[in-house]
């Protein structure tokens, strides 16, 4: 089913309210706007027919989805939920309340690292998903059955997956409620211009050359959501790379830089550009950018790193859960290097792995085989 009329969604809202969870997805494009541009939302609750709300027809009010969203007493279930979050964002200013990822909740239970929807499917509920129309153009209408069936099957089987989970999570279920403070924070979804030269590669670390790029790269951030479009079809990456390194002072040396047109030079981009330039120079050294080079790892630690990855494969098999959720590499490595304002030292993940790997790391825990398996003696 799928919901274009005001008095449809009215009565959706009516239906979904007293539910303690609905299953949510959206599509949406990206490919020509800053700003995702939102096509369909599909919802379910338990036991209910799935249906598509069309917001790009019938100049729909969507208040109701948004209530429910806001609803706390309703736990809104998605798939790998960054991004539709991301479009509820920019859509209300606000974070839909009383997350649930069954990603996450499949890394916890031990599904792998980052579990695909399809593969969840597969092996929660022996179902295969035809993935034929997730690249389509969402935008076009009408949608086709194909289309579809398949936006509606995003929350379908996301049902059985969430009860599933739940049920498997047990005594786990506040890792969950820990890792959804990420998903829940606002400071996830603000783009802030200032801090957008982030994103681009460059070769030197100079401060005054990050402070360029800092600022030019500010301008087209704002640039491309004034004209919501894509940063790379304001300027390209390597555009900027190439301004912040040579930093030019006129229209003639903007012109030479590659990938800019004389005409953009001459034009008001130009203009505002080499503004943008001159402001990074004139910052005061004190308040450039740094970088921080990740140093070379000590090589006589390399023993007690490969001893703390082993703990840590232990660990993550005891308590059936991915071995990258509690950990990455450079979590370990900062870990055996003496540093303990890391996450892997915090919440669950310090209950499950955290404070072994200190008694490993003191000579408190040890280590031995037995019937041809590793055994930590201590924990």
């Amino acid at each position: 089913m799928i919901i274009s009329k005001q008095s449809e969604l009215d009565t959706l809202y009516t239906t979904l309210k007293d539910f303690d969870y609905i299953t949510v997805d959206t599509e949406f494009l990206r490919d020509k706007t800053y700003y995702p541009k939102l096509c369909l939302i599909q919802v379910a609750g338990p036991g209910t027919e799935p249906v598509a709300v069309d917001p790009l027809v019938g100049n729909l009010d969507l208040s109701p989805v948004f209530e429910l969203m806001a609803d706390e007493k309703i736990t809104k279930v998605f798939h790998a939920a960054r991004q539709d979050i991301e479009i509820f964002y920019n859509l209300t200013g606000d974070v839909p309340t009383s997350l649930f990822d069954t990603q996450v909740a499949a890394m916890v239970c031990g599904f792998g690292d980052q579990i695909g929807y399809n593969n969840l499917v597969q092996d929660v509920c022996n179902q295969r998903i035809d993935k034929g129309a997730q690249f389509t153009d969402w935008s076009r209408r009408p949608l086709s059955n194909k289309q579809l069936s398949y936006a509606l099957d995003d929350v379908t089987y996301l049902r059985d997956i969430y009860t599933h989970l739940v049920s498997e999570l047990g005594e786990r279920t506040h890792w969950v409620r820990e890792e959804m403070a990420v998903l829940t924070s606002p400071a996830t979804y603000q783009n802030l211009p200032e801090e957008s030269w982030r994103r681009i590669k460059l070769r030197t670390d100079k401060p005054k050359v990050l402070a360029v790029l800092r600022e030019i790269a500010a301008w087209r951030e704002l640039e491309a959501q004034r004209r919501d479009v894509p940063r790379n079809r304001v300027i390209r990456d390597e555009t900027l790379a190439d301004m912040a390194v040579h930093a030019p002072e006129n229209e003639g040396d903007l012109a030479r830089i590659r990938g800019f047109s004389e005409d953009m030079a001459r034009g008001r981009i130009g203009r505002e550009i080499l503004e943008a330039v001159r402001k990074g120079l004139n910052v005061p050294k004190e308040r450039c950018p740094m970088v921080r080079r990740k140093e070379r790892f000590p090589k006589d630690k390399q023993p007690a790193l490969e001893l703390v990855k082993m703990l840590l494969r232990v660990q993550a098999s005891r308590h059936g859960v991915a071995a990258k959720l509690i950990a990455t590499g450079d979590d370990l490595e900062a870990l055996v290097t003496g540093e303990r304002d890391i996450p892997v030292l915090k919440g669950w993940r310090d209950e499950v792995f955290g404070q072994s790997a200190l008694a490993l790391l003191s000579g408190k825990l040890s280590m031995r085989l037995k019937d041809g398996e590793m055994v930590f003696e201590g924990l």
